[in-house]
């Protein structure tokens, strides 16, 4: 697929590089085992990482699952049957087009050639003209089950969620009793041998997946089609993505996979140009049909209603969470002028961000400390909230405002007199004094305040 990607200037403040240090310096992203060199397009999520990532999946499924009637979840295997990818077309269609320099071998996706290397040359040593013809190759990694090391145990890490939300549509809606229209959702691994990986944690071989498919009746897939395009846009504003990085953009005709009627990406502005963050496909009735032929079982829908069984069409909305992750630290980033100095802001959401309260005691003092502690006790039963008393009261607010944290309480000295706290907010560094009693109450009414669609 085209990633879109133009090189009109991105509206957005980081650059690629800047998001890196950032992340690895602030405890977000590390590069995957550095003590050994790393590991190609591999990365760890640090502390404030796995706080990040998991907002976002609770975000997501808040929206697709708990707040719906007509959807549930599921967990399927991240290996199955290698059966699954024959029927679903991965096995022998599941292809990039790959070439070679005829001078320093390096590989590349042909289709990607003129995005990195607009003269034509060898990205990896510019200047040299020259590549092999292209040749199909498979992403699907490998791996062999069992305790005998010959093809009677290949199996396939599942490049894509979707598929065992297929093989179960009729377990689920039986067991679950659902009627047409409903969904089925789930989060997890997935894995590409991807030829080319690149922009640090936007394109990696293993990433993780939030998808859904909802089944519907056939005359109704262009309608839900719409509906879908519009409710997951509309999410992205929720999470406080501003709204001129992301546009909708639907596939040309050449672009469409053979069973889809239509596709639509939603994309954002990178600082690299437009890509894809999102896929919202009407997928007609292939999956089922797929896998109904090659395993000799019905997945069908009866209506009760109009007497007869029903192959519905799917609408599959699917995103990635590392991609998202991506999205939300560069759409964030801000620097601004305080003073003499730069501040460095990440100005996301209070639903998003890793941290929603600091507790910054003034200094390190016997008479602070426990009141301190008290205040972080406190809090910490309501809100994600991270305790700081480590260098100046100024280097921990610019460091609490470096990785996103909306609110920051300070405990001084005056507090062991009238029992109150100060509260410092990340966006616009303006004070108030509240009392103890009250804070909680005013954390809240603060970070309901900050958390505005963009």
């Amino acid at each position: 697929m085209d990633d879109g990607f133009d090189q009109s200037p991105s509206m957005m403040k980081a650059d690629i590089e800047t998001i890196t240090s950032l992340a690895k310096r602030r405890g977000f992203v590390f590069p995957s085992a550095e003590i050994y060199g790393g590991f190609a397009a591999a990365y760890d999520y640090g502390p404030l990482g796995v706080e990040l990532k998991r907002n976002i999946r609770e975000q997501w499924w808040k929206s697709m699952v708990d707040e719906r009637d007509d959807v549930v979840g599921l967990e399927a295997a991240i290996i199955s049957n290698p059966a699954v990818w024959k029927a679903a077309g991965h096995l022998d269609a599941f292809n990039d087009p790959l070439v070679e320099c005829l001078d320093c071998q390096a590989r590349f996706r042909e289709d990607h050639l003129a995005d990195e290397s607009p003269d034509g040359s060898c990205p990896s040593c510019p200047g040299t003209q020259g590549f092999t013809t292209p040749k199909q190759f498979n992403m699907m990694l490998s791996t062999i089950v069992g305790p005998v090391s010959d093809e009677s145990g290949r199996a396939y890490m599942r490049p894509e969620t979707a598929q065992g939300m297929f093989v179960n549509f009729s377990q689920v809606q039986s067991t679950m009793r659902k009627r047409l229209p409903f969904g089925i959702a789930q989060i997890g691994k997935s894995f590409r041998n991807e030829i080319t990986v690149k922009q640090f944690i936007f394109r990696t071989r293993e990433f993780e997946q939030m998808e859904m498919e909802f089944f519907c009746y056939p005359e109704d897939s262009d309608e839900w089609y719409e509906y879908w395009k519009t409710k997951r846009l509309d999410w992205y504003h929720s999470i406080g993505i501003r709204s001129e990085h992301l546009r909708l953009r639907a596939h040309d005709p050449e672009e469409l996979s053979h069973y889809s009627s239509g596709t639509t990406d939603i994309e954002v502005h990178f600082p690299w140009g437009w890509g894809e963050l999102e896929g919202i496909a009407n997928r007609g009735n292939y999956d089922l049909t797929q896998h109904a032929d090659h395993s000799g079982q019905k997945l069908t829908y009866f209506d009760q209603d109009r007497n007869e069984h029903i192959v519905p069409h799917v609408i599959e909305p699917a995103a990635g969470v590392d991609r998202i992750f991506l999205t939300l630290l560069l759409d964030a980033y801000d620097e601004e002028k305080v003073g003499e100095d730069t501040r460095t802001v990440l100005r996301l959401s209070p639903k998003i961000a890793p941290v929603n309260v600091a507790v910054l005691p003034l200094s390190r003092n016997e008479k602070l400390t426990p009141t301190a502690r008290n205040v972080m006790d406190v809090l910490r039963s309501q809100f994600k909230a991270q305790y700081d008393d480590a260098q100046s009261i100024g280097r921990r607010y610019r460091r609490q405002d470096e990785i996103g944290t909306p609110l920051c309480i300070t405990v001084d000295f005056e507090t062991m007199e009238d029992d109150a706290v100060t509260i410092r907010n990340r966006d616009t560094m303006a004070q108030e004094r509240v009392p103890i009693s009250g804070l909680i109450d005013a954390c809240k009414h603060n970070l309901e305040a900050m958390t505005v669609e963009k």
